[in-house]
């Protein structure tokens, strides 16, 4: 008997009733559709994410469905018969396929073979399910409706290149399934519309920042200070460039050394914090522990007379600050700085900056509304104010459309309810969700002394909101008012000695 025949009549002896049938139809016809899927994924035929949804969860459960209803069939046959298993094989089968020789029956060595071949397209299934839902296109494209704003910030961001699962997920098995465990309820909150928009942060199940961000980023080797400096265009008619230039003190300290913006979380220091509701903005306390061991409570002093619940205590980390390293949200004002700042807007347009503030702060209620009102807007205003330059420089007008359209469309997602100030950033002191949360008057310890507030704990300012942007290297001038701020900042400088090269600087 030819192999073929045997398997043939082995399936037929297998589908004793509709049940059985339906199971090897499913395991059959699953496990080719599965194969032929995974065939044009490889090639690159099929590279869409729900596609692959398909192929890695519904497929294989179907095949696993098909495989528990063969047995239930043969259950359900052998309840209805009365007849032992033994009997029912002798009906079903050749007696030459069920008499035992040296390594058992043709009948059970075949099913030995085929769940031999069910363990392997099983293991195989499942490590290709897992290799899929680790990349990036499925976390970002599976459940559109939900991760398209976090998506399209992903795509923009400097950490583009790296696999959302290295943050979101961590090294080791345990960390990988907490991950789907999350992922299950996550699938379950989409189909059912359970989740919130927006979605809330901060994110509480992320791997903490020594087992991601460390990885990379060595809290050790933040060490010195760093040139940043900050261009701003102001909204009169030429849109007048004005520069914050600021001397990064990076440093994260060390025994006996100076220590800059990452001591936070340096390895010789702990500090600690609970926040109301655990939104990690308004601070109930923060301490510092001491070399003893012991530490020192700062206690916000205008929430001491508030009741709260049990409160959730985190060791600060990297991302208390660094809290929108990837999915990054812009402000408008700073969003078309950047623009221009990069030559994507023609800034010889009189009042450009503030034409394109007024179009993007605009309420818009639909995504198609926002494209057209943004359009009319910029349109509008240089057809009534400025009609020559409107013929004149129509291409610049057009590149200046596109450009506030993208930046409304990377920043704005209705359909999530995002919209300006949805997610902000707590690097800096642009609003109380930055630096201030802890560095203000109200953090005081049982002394009454509060942490400090001062600017040079963390930076030097050699311009703010200036003309050049070195204004306090400058050489000083007795007659200058600000004197004293340009000696300061140029002996600091000067003493630092990593920018010398600055006294050549010329103005």
């Amino acid at each position: 008997m030819t192999t073929y025949r045997r398997f043939r009549n082995f399936i037929e002896g297998v589908s004793v009733n509709w049940v059985g049938r339906l199971g090897v139809v499913l395991t059959t016809s699953s496990f080719l559709i599965f194969i032929f899927l995974e065939i044009l994924r490889m090639l690159g035929i099929l590279t869409n994410a729900y596609v692959g949804l398909v192929t890695y969860l519904l497929f294989p459960a179907l095949f696993v469905i098909g495989l528990l209803l063969i047995p239930v069939g043969w259950r359900k046959y052998r309840r209805r018969t009365g007849k032992k298993t033994s009997e029912l094989l002798n009906e079903r089968f050749e007696e030459a396929d069920v008499s035992p020789d040296r390594s058992g029956s043709k009948v059970f060595r075949t099913i030995a073979i085929l769940t031999l071949v069910n363990l392997v397209f099983m293991g195989a299934a499942s490590s290709q399910m897992l290799h899929f839902m680790d990349q990036p296109n499925f976390c970002g494209t599976a459940c559109h409706s939900v991760m398209n704003p976090e998506w399209v910030t992903y795509q923009a961001s400097p950490h583009a290149r790296v696999e959302c699962v290295s943050c979101h997920v961590g090294e080791g098995v345990g960390a990988a399934v907490d991950a789907k465990l999350n992922g299950v309820w996550q699938m379950i909150s989409v189909t059912f519309n359970l989740y919130e928009k927006p979605i809330p942060t901060p994110v509480h199940n992320l791997r903490p920042a020594r087992e991601t961000c460390e990885k990379c980023h060595w809290p050790d080797k933040f060490y010195g200070s760093r040139l940043k400096t900050i261009v701003h265009f102001d909204t009169d008619e030429h849109s007048k460039p004005v520069y914050s230039t600021l001397n990064l003190k990076v440093d994260a300290g060390s025994e006996g050394g100076e220590a800059g913006i990452h001591w936070h979380i340096s390895e010789e220091n702990e500090v600690r914090y609970a926040s109301v509701d655990d939104k990690r903005i308004d601070m109930l306390w923060a301490e510092v522990k001491q070399p003893d061991g012991s530490y020192r409570r700062y206690t916000n002093k205008e929430l001491t007379n508030l009741s709260f619940g049990d409160l959730s205590v985190r060791e600060m980390d990297c991302v208390d600050c660094h809290n929108r390293a990837t999915h990054i949200y812009e402000e408008p004002d700073v969003a078309i700085d950047e623009r221009m700042q990069k030559g994507l807007l023609e800034s010889s347009l009189p009042f450009l900056k503030k034409v394109a503030l007024t179009a993007l702060n605009a309420r818009y209620r639909t995504r198609d509304a926002a494209m057209e009102g943004i359009e009319n807007t910029v349109r509008g205003f240089y057809l009534e104010e400025y009609p020559t330059i409107y013929r004149s420089n129509t291409a610049s007008i057009d590149s200046l459309v596109a450009v506030l359209r993208q930046i409304y469309e990377r920043n704005i997602h209705p359909e999530m309810n995002i919209t300006w100030s949805s997610y902000n950033s707590h690097i800096g002191h642009r609003s109380k969700e930055g630096c201030l949360r802890c560095h203000n008057a109200n953090m005081v310890d049982q002394s009454g002394t509060s942490i400090s507030g001062d600017c040079a704990l963390c930076h030097s300012i050699l311009a703010n909101e200036e003309f050049e942007p070195f204004k306090y290297l400058m050489p000083p001038d007795s007659t200058d008012r600000n004197y004293e701020m340009h000696k300061y900042l140029r002996d600091e400088f000067l003493r630092s000695g990593d920018l010398q090269a600055f006294d050549s600087v010329e103005y």
